[in-house]
């Protein structure tokens, strides 16, 4: 057995506090060794260079109380916390991920048959989450730079529109929307309909203050801001978000019980408040995603392969081949990249890893068309 820990490996070991001695920092990259029956995963959007380390410094301290459920004065701390950095009053912060709820709370809207209004190929959490109460979808394709088609959205409202559901930067392209021309289409639009915008991925851009559409929700406009801790804050595995909304929203969703501190989680809460507060991670962690997706784009012009001019921890490019013919390929070659997006047939999404995974795959990649006609 070597004697460099994997990250498999290191799951594998007893107690939080061996992993929190042995997974390193954003900044001690590990050297990624992969055996033949070890796939590397850059199919899910994961944040590859993990959470802060005073995050894994202080789980084992909170272990002691795992049987305890959450605590909903940590959970009204938290709130506070989010309140302040967002810049909102505290009861325009809804703790947990919500989108699950909240679609069928706007299908539930004015009966059966409400229509929610999204770009696709896209992720359906809330759209297909109001389907349980009537809600009715309603599919927006991309432009033709495969970004959210605004006019075209704007377009499709109805009378019978509950909802719009945009995310941006988009999954899976990658591209954001220009921030002038965005809000205002958002100022506008919110007039007919709220608006959701998931931001999951905008902490990757260099500038996401300023293109956060939380300053509409600042202003009162009826617009919703989803954010997530899973992505560039590294926590997948304790899954934790929040919404900003407008006040009235934001408390029928509280009277409703979303969401109660039990349903958080102790270590979800933990980690989430840590999280935000160590601005340099997240730093540290853009900065070098940005590095390694221009080798990604690199490596692509080279191949000559059509790609978007992807903000997000992940490339999206067109192979001109069947996406599961080079998702076959890579896979025999060690790597994991993600599901089709119909009805891009010929296009893949692959997630930016540690610097390590990403040459490998980008050899495996060249591999893959040296030996195509």
């Amino acid at each position: 057995m070597s004697d460099e820990l994997t990250r498999r490996s290191l799951l594998k070991l007893s107690g939080m506090a061996a992993i929190a001695a042995a997974v390193p920092r954003a900044e001690a990259l590990p050297t990624v060794t992969e055996t033949g029956s070890e796939l590397i995963h850059l199919n899910l959007n994961e944040n590859a260079y993990g959470p802060s380390a005073k995050i894994l410094e202080a789980i084992p301290r909170e272990l002691s109380r795992i049987s305890r459920y959450g605590d909903p004065k940590v959970a009204q701390e938290l709130t506070e916390q989010i309140a302040a950095y967002e810049k909102l009053p505290v009861e325009q912060v809804l703790l947990g991920e919500i989108l699950g709820v909240l679609g069928p709370h706007l299908g539930s809207q004015g009966g059966p048959g409400g229509e929610f209004i999204y770009s696709t190929p896209g992720y359906l959490a809330l759209v297909d989450a109001a389907a349980h109460s009537g809600g009715v979808e309603v599919p927006v394709p991309l432009d033709t730079n495969y970004e959210n088609d605004l006019p075209a959205l704007q377009e499709a409202i109805t009378s019978k529109t509950r909802a719009l559901y945009l995310i941006n930067p988009h999954n899976p392209t990658g591209t954001v929307s220009d921030n002038e021309t965005f809000k205002k289409f958002l100022r506008e639009t919110s007039e007919h309909a709220p608006i959701i915008v998931d931001e999951a991925y905008l902490e990757f851009t260099a500038n996401f203050e300023s293109r956060s559409a939380v300053s509409l929700v600042r202003d009162g406009a009826n617009v919703l801001v989803f954010r997530t801790f899973d992505k560039i804050h590294g926590l997948a595995g304790l899954p934790l978000g929040y919404t900003l909304a407008p006040k009235k929203l934001a408390t029928d969703l509280r009277s409703q019980g979303v969401r109660d501190a039990e349903a958080l989680g102790r270590l979800n809460m933990l980690a989430g408040s840590i999280a935000l507060a160590d601005t340099a991670h997240v730093q540290n962690v853009r900065a070098t995603v940005a590095r390694e997706s221009a080798k990604w784009f690199d490596v692509l012009d080279e191949l000559k392969l059509a790609h978007t001019k992807s903000t997000a921890n992940f490339v999206f490019f067109n192979t001109n081949l069947p996406q599961a013919e080079i998702a076959e390929a890579m896979r025999a070659r060690g790597i994991l990249i993600a599901r089709a997006f119909p009805p891009y047939a010929t296009w893949v999404r692959i997630t930016i890893g540690l610097p390590k995974e990403n040459h490998l795959a980008q050899q495996a990649l060249r591999e893959v068309f040296s030996r195509k006609p």
